[in-house]
This record gives structure tokens, sequence and C-alpha cells, in this order.
């Protein structure tokens, strides 16, 4: 979908200033955030690609209006709410009003540390071989979905070069909707600065991508 966390290449933002030695959190509840978020996607409800949907799902007043935490939690909200672990009404009193679903399985402080050294690998086997190999020139599909996709705007519709071949790893467009992993292999997408920013582009410059499978074409 067009998100309103698709900003590549969009006008109007003002610049990017990044902030010298900047804190992992600037307040103490952005902790409490990111442990809220951990702990309710290891109940094993949604995916990471649910997740990320959720967020990119806001509305987009909502989304440019919030915090990075706070999309966070208000994209938390969407999901418990959509696993039946909260309800409106529970959310604006505050505190539980009935029994709500079950977790699958319940992440405790104690193994905290080890879960998150485990991490939640996402490659694949995929049964076939490449479409694609180093040196090919492909194109990207031009499409605006209704729902999850990875492929960026600004990269659409664009030719490029194949750089690198990986392995097969989960395809987020269908993994966010449960429609299944489908896992296909991601390639490295090298373009010229004038194919993604047209006229005026820095000749020197390059924009790499990585794009799974169902994204390109041949050229």
């Amino acid at each position: 979908m067009n998100g309103p966390q698709d900003l590549g290449g969009q006008m109007g933002f003002g610049p990017v200033n990044p902030e010298k030695d900047e804190p992992y959190f600037h307040a103490a509840w952005e902790k409490r955030a990111l442990g809220l978020t951990l702990a309710a996607g290891a109940m094993g409800h949604w995916n990471i690609d649910e997740s990320r949907h959720a967020r990119e799902s806001l509305h987009p007043a909502d989304y440019y209006s919030s915090s990075y935490y706070e999309i966070w939690t208000k994209a938390l909200e969407v999901l418990l709410k959509r696993h039946g672990f909260v309800t409106d009404a529970e959310l604006a009193k505050g505190h539980s009003l009935g029994k709500g679903a079950e977790p699958k399985r319940v992440l405790k402080a104690e193994n905290v540390a080890a879960v998150l050294a485990k991490g939640g690998p996402c490659d694949r086997p995929v049964g076939q071989t490449p479409r694609f190999q180093p040196g090919s020139r492909v194109k990207t599909r031009n499409f605006n979905p209704q729902t999850h996709t990875r492929l960026p705007r600004y990269a659409r519709g664009k030719t490029g070069v194949v750089e690198a071949v990986h392995d097969g790893f989960v395809f987020p467009d269908t993994n966010a909707r449960g429609q299944g992993e489908n896992p296909q292999y991601v390639y490295t997408v090298v373009f010229t600065a004038a194919e993604i920013w047209g006229e005026g582009a820095d000749p020197a410059l390059t924009v790499s991508i990585d794009a799974w499978e169902s994204y390109l074409e041949p050229a």
C-alpha cells in the first residue's frame, strides 16, 4: 500500500537532521512501548509483517503527528483489538472489562535476552532456481496495491541491474495478511540516479534496493 511511511523521494517534509549522540530512548515511556510491543508480538498471534503493516495503515494525519514510539503503541492497539485481546471500551477505561483472548505463549522476563538474541529469521528455502542472475537488466513493477508491499513508490516502474542474488525470504506482501509465507528469492537491484530522480540527478549517484522476485520483470 502507499502508506504514510513511504516517504522516499517525497518533497515538503524538510531536511533530515541527525541528532548527535542520540540516545536509544528520549523518554522512559518509550522503553515501555518497545517492551510491550515485543512482549505482545511474542504471544504468537501475529508476525512482523502484520505488525509493520498495522503501523503503515495508520491515517496519514495520525502517523505524521506521532513520534516513532507513539506510532508503535497506536499500531499495537490495532493488533490487540484485531486479535481479541482488548476492546475499545477497555482502552477507554484503562483496564479489563472481561475475559479476552488467551496468548499462545508468554515471554517471561528471564527469557527476554535469549529470545532477542535468537531473533526471528525469515530466510526460507525456495523450490526453484532464481529467475534472474547478477548482471540481468530488470524493471520493477508499477503497481499501487491496496495492501502491504515492500517495494517503495520511488522505485516502481524503474529499470535497473541485478547486483546480487540472495537466498529465499518470506514474502511480506502475503505474510502481512495471513496468506502464507510464500518465500521468494531477493535481489539487490541498482538504479542510476537519473532513472530514479530524473533530470538533474547526480550522475555519480546510484540507488540500490532489495526486491523480492515477484516485484521484477525482465527489461
